[in-house]
């Protein structure tokens, strides 16, 4: 595969975090405006779901125990009718830190310049990795930017028991959500790194636990930057920089606890740097983010070239009795092993 390829392992990847990296704040509230729900009360009663269920004798995870609150929601008739199409039209509502979506544009164009100089080819993809909404990222303006969209799904009309044996299936007129599809916590985001990592989310061939060596991966997790909030992502922020990626953590300038937050998962070692959720640019996060794509792109450049010197050879050259430095008098004695004929 890549091994013999050699133009491949040239792309960059900048994977980013959403609420709170992308976003000031969570990408739901613009929901809980559209059905009238408080905020604040929804978050205090997702906070205390999980001990009231550890008191029954039930496990359930911190993470994504909101997306089934959710559900009751829809279920009790508080958010009646929700589906699929409402997340999506609901993500249009969502405003953006400062310099974006257009880092998102710059960092493309950064990679092209540096390409002009280059025979190299290289190329940079952005994903959002959330464990909020995919249909609310999916319905926001910054959509359009990225390479992929991974994030928290549901199933609106599930199939009933037994349809396999029905010749028609019913015809759903109204649409709800009922059930979760895809569940993303913390934890579940170091899958999808390594899903982009070996190019899984580009050919549905290659299975995710997939024993892949480490030159035939799509993207090298050392071609990768991510960028989210803080200790919530740690686990992706280890998986990265533990196999050689860059790590950048944000912070809101008006949350000095978010501050505070940075600087202690610098000083664990789990991030390499932190600034403000600014991406302007002349902001320090958007010129650190860039630096560090020049830095991968330089490096790209550096390793593309020793393998096209170590496995292309030489072209065949005329030879040339000047160059094999020959006397007058030896040119005649090589001729002389020749009859007339031409015969050795």
């Amino acid at each position: 595969m890549a091994d013999n390829n050699l133009h491949s392992r040239n792309i960059v990847a900048c994977i980013w975090d959403f609420d709170k990296t992308l976003i000031p704040g969570y990408m739901q509230t613009p929901l809980f405006e559209r059905y009238n729900v408080d905020e604040k009360t929804f978050w205090e009663e997702v906070g205390r779901l999980p001990q009231i269920y550890k008191d029954k004798g039930i496990n359930v995870s911190k993470d994504t125990v909101y997306l089934n609150h959710l559900l009751s929601y829809v279920r009790m008739g508080t958010m009646k009718g929700l589906n699929n199409a409402i997340l999506r039209e609901l993500g249009s509502e969502l405003h953006f830190y400062p310099g974006l979506p257009e880092i998102f544009h710059e960092l493309k164009e950064l990679i092209r310049s540096n390409n002009e100089s280059g025979p190299h080819d290289i190329t940079l993809e952005h994903y959002i990795i959330s464990t909020g909404l995919a249909e609310i990222i999916r319905g926001s303006s910054i959509a359009t930017h990225v390479d992929g969209i991974y994030g928290c799904e549901f199933v609106e009309s599930p199939l009933p028991p037994g349809f396999l044996n029905q010749e028609e299936l019913p015809f759903e007129t109204s649409k709800e959500i009922s059930q979760i599809g895809t569940m993303v916590d913390n934890t579940i985001k170091t899958r999808f790194i390594f899903e982009i990592n070996k190019g899984s989310n580009k050919d549905s061939e290659i299975d995710v636990n997939a024993v892949i060596r480490n030159e035939d991966r799509r993207i090298p997790i050392n071609n990768m930057i991510y960028i989210a909030d803080g200790p919530s992502d740690v686990p992706v922020f280890s998986v990265v920089k533990k196999n050689g990626g860059k790590t950048y953590a944000v912070y809101n300038t008006d949350q000095p606890e978010e501050f505070a937050q940075n600087d202690h998962l610098l000083q664990v070692n789990r991030i390499h740097a932190y600034g403000p959720a600014d991406y302007s640019i002349s902001s320090s996060t958007s010129k650190w983010i860039k630096m560090h794509v020049i830095q991968i792109c330089k490096r790209i450049e550096k390793e593309r070239t020793q393998i096209i010197a170590e496995r292309v050879s030489d072209p065949p050259r005329h030879l040339h009795e000047e160059k094999l430095n020959l006397s007058e008098s030896d040119i005649p004695q090589q001729k002389a092993l020749f009859d007339e004929d031409g015969n050795s």
